[in-house]
C-alpha cells in the first residue's frame, strides 16, 4: 500500500505538466515580439484618422444602399487602387508595366509598401515610378504586416476618393489577365462572382450592380485553427474574438472601399492581434486579422474567397508552392486562371524572379489575351 504523502506527491508530478500549460503564457517571456514601436504606432493612428475623416461611405459608389448604373458618362471614374507589399525589388514590374500600358491613368491608382529596412531598387520609370509611401519594418508571421497592409490602404484611402477596389498584391504575384479584363470584372460584370445572387435580368441587362463584394478569403474549418487561436494564450483572444468567430484566409484580397475604411477605423481586434505569439511556429496574424475582421463585422458583403491564386500542394515553412521557369507556359496560365467561385482568378503567386523572362514571352500572345 503506498502512503498518502506518497500518492500527493506523485499526483502533483503529475499534474505539474498541465498546470504548466495552462500558466506558462503568464510567467514566461513572449517567444514571438511584436516589433512596432509606439511612434510607429501613433504615427498609424494618425494617418488613419485622416483618411476616416476624409472619407464618408455616404457619398461613394460602394454604400450598399444605392443603385447606379456604371455604363452612365454622369457617374465618376470609379478606380481600382493597386497595393503592392514588398520587401524586395519589385521583379515583375516589367510585366505589370505591360498590363497597365495604353490603358487609361484615371482607372487605376498604384502604392508600393518596402520594407525601408531592405535596399528596394525604385523604378526610375514605368508605372511604379514616384508610387512608393513612407514605410515601417516589417516581419513575416508578426503584426507589421497588419500593419504595413493598413497604411497601404489609408495612404489610398486619402490619396483618391475615387478609389473603389483596393486589391493588395506582393512583389511574387502576376497578372492572369489583361488590366481590360480585370476592371471589366470588378465593376461591370454582373455574373464574375459565380456565389452572388444580388441581381436580377433586368439589373444586369441596365448595367446596375446592386452591391459590390469584397473578394476575400474567410475559411473557418482549418486543421490547425485552433493551434492558432491559442498562439498568444488560451484566453488572450477573449472576449473579443471567440475561437466560434476567429477565421483565416489569404492576406491578398480586394477590399471595397467601405470595408477599407472599416478596417482603418477598427481598433479594438487590432488590440488583441497585436498581441505577442508564445507559439511562433502557429502565429501568422495577417492571415487571420482581416478575414476575421470582415466576417464579425460584415460577412454577407464578403465573397470568402480571394481572386488570387496559390497553390499549397508542397508547401515548406507556411510558405506556397514556388513556380520555376521550367513551369511558366500557356497552359500554366490557363490552369491558374480556373475557379469554383469566379469566372476566373485575376492574379497568382508564387513566381521566381527568373520567370520573368518567361512570363514576358507569352504576355502578349496569352496573359494579356482575353
Amino acid at each position: 500500500m503506498f502512503s498518502t504523502p506518497f500518492v500527493l506527491s506523485f499526483s502533483l508530478l503529475l499534474s505539474l505538466p498541465i498546470l504548466f500549460f495552462f500558466l506558462a503564457p503568464h510567467i514566461l517571456p513572449p517567444r514571438h515580439s511584436v516589433p512596432i514601436s509606439l511612434d510607429d504606432e501613433l504615427d498609424d493612428l494618425a494617418l488613419f484618422h485622416r483618411a476616416a475623416a476624409q472619407s464618408s461611405t455616404s457619398s461613394n459608389p460602394n454604400n450598399p444602399n444605392r443603385h447606379f448604373h456604371l455604363s452612365s458618362s454622369k457617374n465618376p471614374k470609379l478606380k481600382i487602387a493597386f497595393l503592392f507589399l514588398t520587401n524586395s525589388d519589385l521583379h515583375f514590374a516589367p510585366l505589370w508595366d505591360q498590363f497597365f500600358k495604353g490603358n487609361p491613368t484615371d482607372l487605376y491608382n498604384i502604392y508600393v509598401h518596402a520594407d525601408p529596412a531592405v535596399n528596394v531598387t525604385r523604378p526610375t520609370s514605368g508605372v511604379f515610378k514616384g508610387r512608393f509611401i513612407p514605410a515601417k519594418r516589417t516581419f513575416r508571421a508578426s503584426p507589421t504586416l497588419i500593419s504595413a497592409t493598413r497604411r497601404l490602404l489609408a495612404t489610398a484611402l486619402l490619396d483618391d476618393p475615387a478609389n473603389s477596389y483596393f486589391t493588395v498584391l506582393s512583389q511574387y504575384c502576376v497578372p492572369l489577365h489583361s488590366f481590360r479584363y480585370v476592371y471589366h470584372s470588378l465593376f461591370v460584370s454582373p455574373t464574375f462572382d459565380l456565389t452572388s445572387y444580388e441581381y436580377d435580368p433586368e439589373a444586369a441587362r441596365l448595367g446596375v450592380r446592386l452591391r459590390y463584394k469584397s473578394f476575400i478569403e474567410i475559411l473557418s474549418k482549418e486543421r490547425s485553427l485552433w493551434k492558432r487561436y491559442i498562439a498568444r494564450g488560451r484566453f488572450a483572444m477573449k472576449p473579443e474574438v471567440t475561437f466560434e468567430q476567429f477565421r483565416v484566409g489569404s492576406q491578398f484580397f480586394t477590399l471595397t472601399r467601405r470595408h477599407a475604411l472599416l478596417v482603418i477605423k477598427d481598433r479594438v481586434l487590432w488590440g488583441k492581434f497585436k498581441l505577442p505569439c508564445y507559439r511562433d511556429d502557429e502565429c501568422y496574424p495577417e492571415e487571420h486579422y482581416f478575414p476575421t475582421l470582415l466576417s464579425m463585422a460584415d460577412p454577407d458583403g464578403c465573397t470568402k474567397y480571394t481572386l488570387t491564386r496559390v497553390n499549397w500542394t508542397g508547401t515548406v515553412n507556411g510558405h506556397p508552392y514556388t513556380y520555376h521557369p521550367a513551369e511558366v507556359s500557356p497552359e500554366l496560365i490557363h490552369q491558374l486562371r480556373v475557379s469554383n467561385h469566379s469566372e476566373s482568378y485575376l492574379f497568382a503567386r508564387k513566381f521566381t524572379p527568373n520567370c520573368l523572362e518567361k512570363l514576358m514571352g507569352i504576355a502578349k500572345s496569352v496573359i494579356f489575351k482575353d
